[in-house]
């Protein structure tokens, strides 16, 4: 009796000690999961598509976003598909914004399935539909979806970008309101340092060749004639009247510079500079524009105003 006694003891003691190890492990992991709460406490998750997005809601949200982007330096947005670590990003977001008019093509269905959840933000949509481009039918595009290469919609974007984080986060509406009349201030200057950067060009020399037709919004706002290889989407192919065509263009106006693009392969450019010499006019490149994509984090590239900058400044320097 005395044996069953103590081997009771024994066990009641071991059950004890397991009790307290569970106490202290539960406490620890219950105080971690409340730092880790803490340290995003305030702070909206939103989760973006191409980097002009990020850079807006960064610029508006200030110090009460965290902000993960997609598509980095260099990525084409017609072309992209989502990843099973993309979509744990969009899973995990409080908020997603994307441009829309099927610039994300190949993930519209993703966002519909999303949007059942949580705010999923087009953010052109707030933009009159008769101020776009027409799109492409062929590939499935009502609308131009490079919209950023028009400031003026841009300061759209902004408001839409605003509207969205106050409607989701009311407390901090006066903060967002702030930095997006700031943010717009500054794109109000952008866009008049555009304009007369594209009027220094003379008239005649007034023409962007490009590998593809993104910069339409440019032309139609700034002045200048647009001319890409390819379609509006990467998604088609440029074939051999296309060459052959763009080539004639630049002989017989005797364009002296064409432009390649950071997102966009650069062979098809290269076969129309190799037709044009060949036809005895030399044409060179006349630098590297952003065009679906902001240059690498940490650089002026990488903001949006820097792009456009470079951009502009790029073209004025070949052309004028």
């Amino acid at each position: 009796m005395k044996k069953k006694l103590k081997a009771g003891s024994k066990m009641s003691f071991f059950f004890l000690v397991l009790t307290l190890l569970f106490a202290t492990f539960t406490m620890t992991a219950c105080s971690s999961a409340k730092e880790t709460s803490k340290s995003n406490e305030g702070k909206v998750n939103v989760t973006t598509t191409i980097g002009m997005i990020s850079d807006v809601v960064k610029e508006v949200g200030g110090e009460h976003v965290n902000v993960i982007g997609l598509m980095g330096s260099g990525v084409d947005p017609h072309l992209y598909k989502a990843s099973q670590g993309d979509i744990k990003k969009l899973d995990q977001a409080d908020i997603i914004f994307y441009n829309g008019l099927h610039l994300e093509g190949k993930m519209v269905e993703i966002f519909e399935r999303l949007a059942k959840k949580k705010p999923i933000v087009a953010v052109s949509d707030n933009i009159d539909r008769s101020t776009l481009r027409l799109g492409d039918e062929n590939m499935g595009t009502e609308f131009d979806p490079h919209i950023w290469f028009n400031v003026a919609h841009w300061m759209k974007v902004t408001e839409s970008i605003r509207d969205a984080l106050i409607e989701y986060d009311p407390v901090n509406k006066e903060v967002y309101q702030e930095n997006a009349a700031n943010y717009i201030n500054q794109l109000e200057e952008l866009d008049s340092e555009v304009r007369e950067k594209i009027a220094s060009i003379p008239e005649s020399g007034r023409v962007l060749v490009t590998a593809h037709d993104a910069f339409g919004y440019l032309g139609d706002a700034y002045g200048i004639k647009v001319m890409g290889l390819q379609g509006i989407s990467t998604a088609s192919e440029a074939g051999t009247k296309d060459l052959i065509d763009l080539r004639n263009y630049l002989v017989e106006n005797e364009i002296k510079a064409v432009f390649i693009e950071s997102s966009v392969p650069r062979k098809a450019i290269d076969a129309v500079i190799q037709g044009a010499r060949e036809k005895g006019h030399n044409v060179e490149i006349g630098g590297e524009l952003f065009s679906d994509a902001l240059g690498e984090d940490g650089t002026p590239e990488g903001t949006y105003i820097g792009m456009v900058r470079h951009n502009v400044n790029t073209i004025v320097g070949a052309l004028k």
